[in-house]
């Protein structure tokens, strides 16, 4: 095995976790914690983000070394592949980059952010509910692109693999 085909590897793996990740929020969680009243939703959202933001081990290492992975299965790729090969990491790299990483830490983060810093139990309705309202539409649609994005990633890695 070459040290592309490990890199190809991992990143394969590890880019394919987090749209599982991602798909689970879309399909799963999400779509259950709609049904609480806005001080349930608001509270749910913020211990499951909880979780992430207080550094979970497992969740960062998939997380970050999925981006990290297949910048350096690009690098290589650059070097070793040419043709159709080529264009297709580098394109699996930007759809990545562009479509997962930057949205989560342009527009997710800092919605959860926000959220995280509400006290849903000293907040009367009306803002628990414009609260919510400013959050969980834009936050869904962003997730289903990141998503889409992650799975695209994912089935273009995939190719390369199987072309290997």
């Amino acid at each position: 095995m070459t040290l592309f085909q490990a890199v190809l590897m991992l990143a394969t793996v590890l880019c394919s976790l987090v749209a599982g990740f991602l798909f689970a929020f879309a399909v799963v969680v999400m779509p259950g914690i709609r049904n609480l009243d806005d001080s349930g939703f608001i509270r749910a959202f913020q211990v499951i983000d909880g979780v992430i933001q207080k550094g979970q081990p497992v969740f960062g290492f998939v997380w970050l070394g999925s981006a990290l992975a297949l910048v350096a299965a690009a690098l290589v790729g650059l070097w070793v592949l040419d043709g159709t090969d080529r264009l297709v990491v580098i394109v699996a790299a930007l759809v990545y980059i562009l479509g997962v990483q930057a949205p989560t830490f342009g527009i997710n983060v800092p919605l959860n952010n926000k959220l995280q810093r509400l006290d849903p139990g000293t907040m009367d309705a009306a803002a628990r509910r414009r609260a919510r309202e400013g959050f969980e539409a834009r936050w869904n649609r962003w997730n289903v692109f990141r998503t889409v994005c992650a799975t695209l990633t994912t089935v273009f890695l995939a190719i390369l693999l199987l072309r290997m």
